[in-house]
């Protein structure tokens, strides 16, 4: 698949674009001949005629072909590219990880071997699949998030620039210039900065979004210390890194956008902490398209509309609660993590402890290792095989969860319920599970996993919600 073109047909763009329909947000940009600008299908703008427009799948292509993003709909505000799913694998991967920040801290030649791919093959792939190298496709992204910090916070410029991957001001305002045709102070409200140490953004999604229900699932797990959830916010420590902080979301439902606040040690891995928190809350889900296909499957009754995949921070913290959580209930595997994370959680930055409820990070592998872990009160077994996949993490960082089946204690449940939540891996069904067998029987259902492919995970969901 590539994505120099549209997956939607120019009449469904042009009805979408016509209508501002906001679950149609960020799949395609409207470009506008006549005056060299690029909008998203929900633009309040009159609408131009469709002779004077062409669509274009993705913000950083229309950068590329020379134009502008509009300061009234804000394209750097979009939800990202659902096409993304359906590019090729090392495409997909490539493009994570920069949205992440990851030529900011190596080079193209790193990142590809990284990939399994040399460098040549992977610009290759770009130009095939993207249209443009990896390079344009990464400083088009870093513009578009130092627009967006330009216009949603009151970071003094020079943190914009480093917040954004630009290694000075200087070459902040070249690059800006040169592709936006404006200068940075342009963007600003107010021309004068402001010092506040946590920005705040708004990330844009695609309804429909349940949110309370994504709440409440996070509210059943949430660990002291490292977590807070309350009636309207979510809240918890990270290490991205080596960098420490915290950060909160609330939503926004009039603007279909959560606000995510930052506390930071370094605003360079803001961007990973912005894609870290997109894949936490499934922000890039088009649940329209899920859910139809969901309901044509035996489970259109009593169907909850805009369920998301809950995801847990990183693969170790997933494997962990995977395996603290095998053959428990929810409340008994929520206070083994929450005894792992007391005993063995870093404290938190002094300077960034200014939240009473927020305290620890989630313990590394090299913490969990090194203890006896005799504190968890558990079978012997169990406690042994949490050291194993640690100290497994420790040798094989980048591993993938199909490798912990090697390792005595997992099996196939731990390992799916890892790449469900830890990756956020769409057709996960875990039919196996007690609570989705459970709600099967309760419901007098039938489901044939092949048909509700690729979207299984939210049919797990979908399941876990009805208990």
């Amino acid at each position: 698949m590539s994505l120099t073109e549209p997956t939607l047909s120019p009449e469904q763009c042009r009805t979408a674009r016509l209508a501002r329909d906001a679950r149609f947000d960020g799949q395609f940009f409207v470009a506008v001949k006549t005056t060299g600008i690029f909008c998203r299908p929900i633009c309040p703008a009159t609408p131009p005629k469709e002779s004077n427009v062409s669509y274009l799948v993705h913000a950083t292509q229309a950068m590329q072909l020379g134009y502008r993003p509009c300061l009234r709909c804000r394209p750097d505000a979009a939800p990202n590219s659902w096409a993304w799913r359906g590019v090729e694998t090392t495409v997909k991967r490539a493009v994570e990880l920069m949205d992440q920040g990851a030529l900011q801290r190596q080079n193209l030649s790193q990142l590809s071997e990284r990939l399994g791919v040399t460098d040549r093959h992977l610009r290759q792939l770009f130009q095939r699949f993207i249209g443009m190298s990896p390079k344009q496709y990464d400083s088009h992204r870093r513009l578009l998030l130092a627009k967006q910090l330009l216009h949603e916070t009151q970071l003094p410029m020079v943190h914009v620039a480093l917040a954004s991957g630009f290694s000075s001001l200087r070459r902040f305002n070249d690059a800006f210039v040169k592709t936006l045709r404006l200068q940075p102070n342009q963007i600003r409200r107010q021309q004068q900065s402001s010092t506040v140490a946590n920005p705040t953004l708004l990330l844009s999604y695609r309804p429909p979004f349940d949110w309370p229900r994504m709440l409440a699932f996070y509210r059943a797990r949430a660990i002291d210390g490292l977590e807070h959830v309350d009636e309207h916010s979510y809240r918890r420590t990270f290490t991205i890194d080596g960098q420490t902080g915290w950060f909160e979301v609330c939503h926004h439902a009039s603007k279909h956008a959560l606000a995510l606040t930052v506390e930071i040690d370094a605003l360079s891995v803001l961007p990973a902490l912005i894609q870290h928190v997109r894949r936490l809350f499934d922000l890039d889900a088009n649940s329209s398209v899920i859910d139809h296909h969901l309901q044509q499957t035996g489970l259109a009754t009593g169907f909850i509309a805009g369920v998301r995949l809950p995801g847990i921070w990183n693969l170790f913290e997933a494997g962990v609660r995977a395996i603290l959580g095998q053959q428990v209930s929810v409340k008994a595997a929520r206070n083994l993590v929450q005894q792992v994370v007391t005993e063995l959680g870093q404290p938190l930055n002094a300077t960034l402890a200014n939240e009473p409820q927020l305290a620890r990070c989630f313990p590394t592998p090299k913490a969990i290792a090194a203890s006896d872990l005799m504190f968890l009160k558990m079978p012997e077994s169990r406690r042994q095989c949490l050291k194993r996949l640690a100290q497994y993490f420790l040798t094989e960082p980048d591993c993938s969860p199909d490798d912990w089946l090697a390792l005595k204690g997992i099996g196939p449940w731990t390992v799916n319920y890892a790449k469900l939540r830890g990756l956020s891996e769409p057709n996960i069904y875990l039919n196996s599970d007690l609570g989705v067998k459970n709600a099967l029987k309760a419901q007098q259902l039938e489901l044939i996993p092949e048909q509700l492919s690729p979207w299984g995970s939210y049919a797990t969901f979908q399941l876990w919600s009805r208990l």
